[in-house]
């Protein structure tokens, strides 16, 4: 016999039928239903809305209404773009000491992070801890390197 879908059927003890509450005691479920006696979960109309904490300020009404949450340890660089990377010379090696030598960075406390911003026409060989892809490309493309600092 094939499997189709009029002759499924489902297992035996699978569908049970539903309790009929408040029936009389011998129904099982009788008077209270199995809610007890007294307190907000035996009356009538008694599911409390979802989120509702007992007269609490519930946790969607405690937590900020942003869209996202400030970051405990954000990652900060020092950014340079690369059409600030024009003015220095061919084949020479660029990273945060030169670029504060040559003037282009001027307070260095963070490690450096290369955007793609603008064109680059001259020949580095790159030495950042981060490079946009766009960056990347722009370099290689001008027959640069990129190497990346741990």
């Amino acid at each position: 016999m094939t499997l189709r879908l009029d002759s499924l059927k489902s297992n035996k003890g699978a569908r049970r039928r539903k309790l009929r509450k408040g029936r009389g005691i011998a129904a099982g479920q009788g008077a209270s239903c199995g809610f007890g006696m007294r307190g907000q979960k035996s009356r009538s109309g008694r599911p409390t809305r979802p989120g509702f904490e007992g007269g609490q300020m519930p946790l969607y009404r405690r937590v900020p209404k942003l869209k996202h949450f400030t970051l405990i340890n954000p990652k900060a660089f020092t950014v340079v773009n690369v059409s600030a990377l024009n003015e220095l010379k061919v084949g020479s090696t660029v990273n945060l000491d030169s670029l504060v030598k040559s003037g282009v960075v001027t307070s260095p406390k963070n490690p450096l992070k290369v955007l793609g911003n603008g064109n680059l026409k001259v020949k580095l060989k790159v030495q950042a801890s981060a490079f946009t892809a766009s960056a990347r490309s722009k370099i290689e493309a001008a027959g640069g390197t990129c190497e990346i600092l741990a």
